[in-house]
């Protein structure tokens, strides 16, 4: 097994080439971890010897250790629901810099949402990184109704296995909480438990809001080894969304077979740690753990 004004939020997720693979002939478990200093920068100079994993608080050796910018599959799900008309200018400026940030060989498309899901790019494209292809396939849906969050991202889950990139990454970007999925949010953490993603979300909310739920967007980033980011500006986006793509580039693969043998459908914790001493005090982040 390949194992922070008014409301926005994205959500930014990885995965593996698969969405329910996470393993492979060697029941390898695969965990893409970002390594930050006390003040918040990244160390990208680490090596093996310098990380510990543990599942379930036994030790495991690690098998695979990579530091190298590789390319993604990205999915940009993007809200259109009717709160979302005046912010979509905002949406676009943010994923114009996400792909110049990005790997110039990512594939991206689109996914829009209110309370239908639909792609972006026409059928006869699939994926592009074409900055003003992804503008208009955001356009392209009006915005209106009510918003299928969790319908989205199952949606664009499935997209993500027809790219062919090792990597796979969601953008979805939302102005509040889900309101008439046929999915829910347990279902999601399901699905990116046994699909080892990533997810980043970055929520956008006004003070007297009543559909904003940073809970959400913090459990997602939390479970999954993302960062939850509540820029105060949607101006701020473009900054956040050049440093989660940043976040993305530079990333460790640590690798590791689970000394655990039991072939059993339950939750396995996962904790990576690094040591560095000419560094101080390190701070890794990674995904909780993940399903068998």
């Amino acid at each position: 097994m390949l194992k922070p004004g008014p409301a926005l939020a994205l959500i930014f997720l990885i995965a593996p080439a698969g969405l329910a693979q996470m393993r492979v002939d060697v029941d390898l478990v695969v965990l893409p971890a970002t390594v930050q200093d006390r003040h918040g920068q990244q160390v990208s100079d680490l090596q093996q010897a310098d990380f510990a994993v543990s599942e379930d608080r036994v030790a495991q050796r690690i098998r695979l250790f990579r530091h190298e910018d590789i390319p993604v599959t990205v999915g940009l799900v993007v809200d259109h629901s009717g709160s979302m008309r005046a912010k979509l200018a905002d949406v676009i400026a943010g994923a114009k810099a996400f792909v110049r940030s990005s790997n110039t060989d990512d594939q991206m498309f689109v996914v829009n949402f209110n309370e239908t899901v639909s792609l972006g790019l026409p059928d006869s494209l699939g994926f592009t990184t074409n900055a003003g292809e992804l503008e208009r396939a955001i356009w392209r849906a009006p915005a209106a109704g009510q918003t299928a969050l969790y319908d989205a991202i199952v949606s664009a889950f499935v997209r993500l296995q027809e790219g062919r990139r090792d990597k796979k990454v969601l953008v979805v970007v939302s102005d509040g909480a889900d309101n008439t999925s046929r999915h829910n949010l347990a279902q999601v953490l399901d699905m990116a438990a046994s699909s080892s993603v990533i997810i980043y979300t970055v929520g956008l909310f006004s003070p007297d809001d009543q559909d904003a739920n940073p809970r959400v967007l913090h459990r997602l980033a939390q479970a999954t080894g993302g960062q939850a980011f509540f820029p105060r500006e949607l101006s701020d986006v473009v900054n956040v969304c050049e440093r989660i793509a940043r976040d993305i580039r530079s990333q460790y693969t640590i690798g590791y077979v689970s000394s655990n043998v039991k072939q059993d459908a339950v939750y396995r914790t996962v904790r990576v740690a690094a040591l560095a001493p000419d560094h101080g005090r390190l701070f890794v982040r990674t995904r909780a753990g993940y399903t068998r």
